[in-house]
């Protein structure tokens, strides 16, 4: 299996408040997380820096192990983030307000297990097609959800940007876990929303299947996001299976 990241202030932004992680592909339990960062002129980029520090450090002290709960694992590591931005934020003038988006994935022998707090997203891809294996913790998702717009609707959204969770908004944060098989040669895109908020699904499906080497997809797909306009950070994990 092999591990691809990459990332990108965007066309518009002068900085770059995303964040991730990737680890070797021949750890015992490869990983990955994405985190965008909020708030501020620096804040994001210090509250999406400290959580992908924390979150790493705590995964891999769990990972060593013998018979690790990679659930509960990743729970904690989010958890444990989140009281770090939170405490950040309450004493240092500077970082007042700030917060951050997270998701991640852990590879294991025969299942991936992920977990999401805010709209950076995951993704399984495969010649089959694509899904998204999170959920949005926005208020678009919430008026999907309820059936009050759709799905096309929600891209275009004028509130589309506003999340309803994040890493550092409160003291306890609810974190959302999945699992999907893990399949030889299925892709798992984890990226910051400055990415889907500018390419579809079938956009993604198509250049990560169709588009070339999947060594190159990240960068495929962010050259297509920047040919959009990039008006967000752009970041994009991508783990071949």
């Amino acid at each position: 299996m092999e591990l691809w990241g990459i990332s990108d202030v965007g066309a518009v932004r002068k900085q770059n408040q995303d964040a991730y992680y990737i680890s070797p592909a021949e750890a015992r339990y490869p990983f990955a997380v994405v985190c965008d960062g909020m708030g501020g002129a620096r804040a994001g980029n210090v509250a999406s820096s400290m959580a992908v520090e924390s979150f790493v450090a705590t995964v891999q002290e769990g990972l060593n192990s013998p018979q690790p709960d990679v659930e509960a694992l990743l729970r904690r590591a989010v958890e444990q983030a989140n009281e770090l931005v939170c405490y950040r934020a309450a004493v240092d003038e500077g970082c007042r307000g700030m917060g951050t988006t997270l998701v991640a994935a852990v590879v294991e022998e025969e299942r991936v297990r992920l977990v999401n707090v805010g709209d950076s997203r995951a993704y399984v891809i495969s010649a089959q097609g694509i899904r998204q294996l999170t959920r949005d913790h926005s208020v678009v998702e919430d008026l999907v959800e309820r059936g009050e717009i759709t799905h096309e609707q929600a891209r275009l959204h004028p509130k589309k940007n506003l999340i309803t969770r994040a890493l550092g908004a409160e003291v306890q944060v609810a974190v959302d876990s999945y699992v999907t098989r893990r399949e030889p040669g299925t892709l798992i895109l984890l990226c910051s929303d400055g990415l889907s908020n500018v390419v579809t699904d079938q956009e993604l499906l198509f250049e990560l299947i169709h588009g070339g080497p999947a060594s190159e997809g990240c960068e495929r797909l962010l050259h297509l996001a920047l040919s959009r306009g990039a008006p967000d950070n752009v970041t994009a994990v991508l783990i071949q299976l």
